[in-house]
């Protein structure tokens, strides 16, 4: 399926990946229906700040992922749906696991309804590397075992498998996407790599994490919005799970260092205990086996980690940026 000329609906379009997928789908030549959370202050997210042309041309839908008629008004004519609204944020799940259940279980539900009394011809749910835990085995695939090591990546694991129902019992078009770390400009500093940023370029001398052993697999931002896209053209990932992953790992702290000896040498890594995740919680290695996109949608990353980090680093050093984030603050 070619994406050029499809009505596409994007949930979560307001967050840190939607807002990426929403200009390469622009650029890919879609009409975009821009679901965001709604509230008062008439703030569409991270897509305020697009170019105001490029806001013109959307077609923003304000509501609430939890809501099945609000979810059901959105899809209307719509072709593609990409469902990225989720809470995601590990330490807010251990004490508000109920918000977890409802908006990524539920409003996942709500989705997969809505597709299946509309004629959408692609419905991707996007889930995590965290449904996977702890590796078993390295790298990653999609047939590893599902281990649920916090309330959010169990509410994850339950929207996969609601995917996986509805395209076994009633042919949903569905494609589960499972990206790995996404990384990049406008992410939250819930996440690591912002959360070390932020504070270098602060001018902190001491930089506040949790564990810094664990290793993750690093998808620049542009790369996972290619992935998204080259799924959703792909026939064959019709009811498949796929990784979008590197093949590639890397540690916190090997990360945080060498973002520190561009930043500020003299600055040294302290570990904060209430960013550490309880032991049997915390995921010690992510690392993802990428064969699968390659092979079903010719997919495969155009950054590594040191072009992405670089980008990134580049957008957060603009103040109008940068000021946008609360440094020195944990951010749940």
């Amino acid at each position: 399926m070619n994406l050029a000329g499809k009505r596409v609906l994007v949930t979560g379009a307001d967050g840190f990946i939607g807002s990426h997928l929403v200009e390469a789908l622009l650029a890919r030549g879609c009409t975009v229906r821009s679901f965001v959370y709604y509230n008062s202050f008439n703030s569409w997210g991270w897509l305020d700040t697009l170019p105001a042309a490029q806001q013109r041309t959307l077609d923003v839908f304000a509501g609430d992922i939890r809501d099945p008629n609000g979810v059901r008004e959105a899809m209307k004519d719509c072709d593609v749906v990409f469902h990225l609204a989720a809470l995601i944020a590990i330490p807010f799940s251990y004490h508000s696991p109920d918000s977890y259940v409802d908006t990524n279980i539920k409003g996942t539900l709500n989705v997969l309804q809505a597709a299946r009394q509309s004629n959408v011809q692609r419905v991707l749910v996007t889930s995590t590397s965290e449904v996977y835990g702890t590796a078993q085995y390295a790298p990653i695939d999609e047939k590893h075992p599902f281990q649920g090591q916090s309330p959010y990546s169990a509410t994850k694991i339950g929207a996969d498998r609601l995917a996986e129902s509805f395209y076994r019992s009633f042919e949903t078009p569905v494609v589960i996407v499972r990206p790995f770390n996404t990384y990049g400009p406008r992410q939250s500093a819930r996440a690591v790599i912002p959360t070390i940023i932020t504070q270098l370029l602060s001018g902190v001398e001491e930089i506040s994490l949790g564990s810094v052993s664990p290793t993750r697999d690093f998808n620049y931002v542009k790369d996972t919005v290619q992935g998204f896209i080259a799924l959703a053209e792909a026939d064959d990932a019709v009811g498949e799970e796929v990784n979008i992953a590197t093949n590639t790992e890397y540690s916190i702290g090997d990360v945080a260092n060498d973002l520190i000896r561009q930043l500020n040498p003299s600055a040294r890594i302290v570990t904060q205990e209430d960013r550490l995740r309880p032991d049997k919680s915390e995921v010690f290695r992510l690392i993802g086996d990428n064969q699968k996109i390659k092979r079903i949608a010719g997919w495969s990353p155009s950054y590594d980690l040191s072009a992405g980090l670089a980008d990134t680093v580049a957008w957060f050093k603009k103040a109008e940026n940068l000021a946008k984030y609360k440094a020195w603050l944990y951010n749940l």
